[in-house]
């Protein structure tokens, strides 16, 4: 659901673009406005074009057809149809729509992309796209089709071919035909001039729209990841020497250092109990809590760094350079970049998935820990938490398959033209997907950690104490009979989107020691 945040505007000049903007216009409904630096490149850079087309000059995707058919001239009075005929045959997706705020993430990208100025385009065609955006008119994207590279070619298209009044537009009464929804919104649909397609569909904006909500989520993850693996810690009276900082100081990786940290004071006060075991040392997923989310959380600094290049960047091919009268046919519409992050994010999520999973499988087999069977009191008639394990379980097998390399998974395309394509909507939709399969696992484990912790009585204080009673003000505890343990999951990761089930700030996070 977008939530409305009317009062925030964010002016777009195609340099200046924060992560955190494109969360606040695909999430929260910022409104968005094109500064006027950026409307007066764009004016000088369609000069260029409308020169070269009045000159018949033989330049790629201007004068010329796309792809396998660039060697194929255009007749100067075909050039218009050419920019219709181009978003229709391109929009041949399939598969479901895009969610809301991947679409408003995307529209956002593109226009940012335009208003550097080096795509030939018209201010109308970003203008009418940011009034798609303000008056909440979502096109319908579907989520198959693009290969990654010439850009995200069929979803853009569906994403831009409303400008035109074809397609279907998501509306706040509901879908209907692009005609339709424009007509009610008392807009004109756009003749396309040339050029000004080819700039619509070349670039990553989808791949980019994906992966910037799926980051954002993720370094919020593994702040409420490491919150709740701290729960466990407490619940599982598991020893806490492991954290100790000379450990951390001799092996001073920012992330394991910090994280480290972040568990010290988490735990400062909380007691460690004796297991019936008599180990001395516990298993990996409690004493390398910080070795694995640590490189988990560094490994997702430079995705951030990648995507924070990306959204700011000119995308499609060919790019106009008014002032030097030049235009340069290139491929900077390759997805590349984004597709080896999105593959490294992928597993890095995926891990922090797999010790979550591992640290559920203590808390429901903890006998020699204190705990009943299955975290319940009577288990046997009742099954407990027994079923939320295999929910994690199945979550990681899952991901093991989403994250397979996307980016070595080139098949050429357009004839052999483009060769190597990079598969990175399918990497960037896969990090969310895993992004959201890693969020249900946390959320298992926080449910059960909290009635672990119940049931031995090491509820803790400070803010572990404040994260326990969020998750009781939401969860009770199980306590004499079973109940439908899904309905208590869906809670708990509603907390979890909201911040609910971080004891620590993922901002807390972003230096190392």
């Amino acid at each position: 659901m977008i939530a409305p945040e009317r009062s925030k505007v964010v002016v777009l000049d195609g340099a200046s673009l924060t992560l955190e903007e494109v969360r606040s216009v695909a999430r929260a409904g910022a409104r968005v406005g094109l500064a006027d630096d950026a409307r007066s490149r764009m004016i000088e850079s369609r000069l260029l074009v409308a020169k070269i087309v009045e000159e018949a000059l033989p330049v790629y995707g201007i004068t010329t057809g796309f792809g396998a058919l660039s060697n194929r001239t255009i007749p100067t009075e075909q050039v218009r149809r050419l920019q219709h005929n181009l978003l229709r045959s391109h929009a041949a997706g399939a598969g479901e729509p895009f969610p809301a705020e991947v679409v408003r993430a995307a529209l956002l990208l593109r226009v940012n992309s335009l208003a550097a100025g080096y795509s030939g385009v018209r201010p109308e065609l970003a203008e009418r796209l940011l009034d798609f955006l303000n008056l909440r008119l979502h096109p319908v994207v579907p989520c198959q089709g693009s290969v990654g590279a010439s850009g995200d070619l069929a979803p853009l298209a569906h994403l831009t071919l409303p400008l035109i009044g074809e397609g279907e537009l998501d509306t706040p009464g509901g879908r209907l035909s692009a005609a339709e929804a424009l007509r009610d919104a008392g807009l004109q649909p756009l003749a396309l001039e040339p050029k000004e397609a080819l700039a619509l569909i070349n670039g990553t904006q989808i791949i980019a729209a994906n992966a910037v909500l799926a980051l954002l989520d993720a370094e919020r993850l593994v702040a409420a990841a490491t919150s709740v693996a701290a729960l466990s810690l407490a619940a599982l009276g598991a020893r806490t020497e492991p954290f100790d900082d000379r450990i951390h100081a001799a092996r001073p990786h920012p992330g394991q250092r910090r994280i480290a940290a972040e568990l010290r004071s988490l735990m400062g006060n909380v007691a460690v109990h004796p297991t019936r075991s008599g180990r001395i040392q516990d298993p990996y997923s409690l004493r390398c809590i910080p070795q694995i989310h640590g490189a988990v959380h560094d490994a997702l600094r430079p995705v951030r760094e990648t995507l924070s290049i990306e959204i700011n960047a000119a995308t499609d091919n060919p790019l106009i350079f008014a002032a030097d009268e030049a235009v340069l046919s290139g491929g900077n519409f390759h997805g590349h970049p984004l597709a080896l992050a999105c593959d490294s994010a992928k597993l890095a999520v995926a891990t922090l998935g797999t010790i979550a999973e591992r640290r559920l499988n203590l808390l429901v087999d903890g006998e020699d820990r204190g705990l009943p069977p299955c975290l319940v009191k009577e288990p046997g008639v009742n099954s407990g938490y027994m079923i939320v394990h295999y929910l994690a379980a199945s979550l990681v097998a899952e991901n093991r398959v989403l994250a397979h390399p996307s980016s070595v998974d080139s098949i050429p395309t357009s004839a052999g033209i483009e060769d190597v394509n990079t598969m990175g909507a399918t990497a960037s939709r896969h990090f969310r997907q895993i992004v959201a399969n890693v969020e249900t696992i946390v959320a298992g484990e926080a449910l059960a950690a909290a009635q672990a912790c119940d049931l031995t009585g090491r509820v803790p204080g400070g803010r572990l104490g404040a994260l326990h009673a969020r998750i009781r003000e939401r969860v009770p505890m199980l306590e004499s009979d079973d109940r439908m343990i899904s309905n208590d999951i869906a809670v708990a990761l509603q907390l979890l989107r909201e911040g609910g089930l971080n004891a620590i700030e993922p901002e807390e996070l972003s230096d190392g020691e």
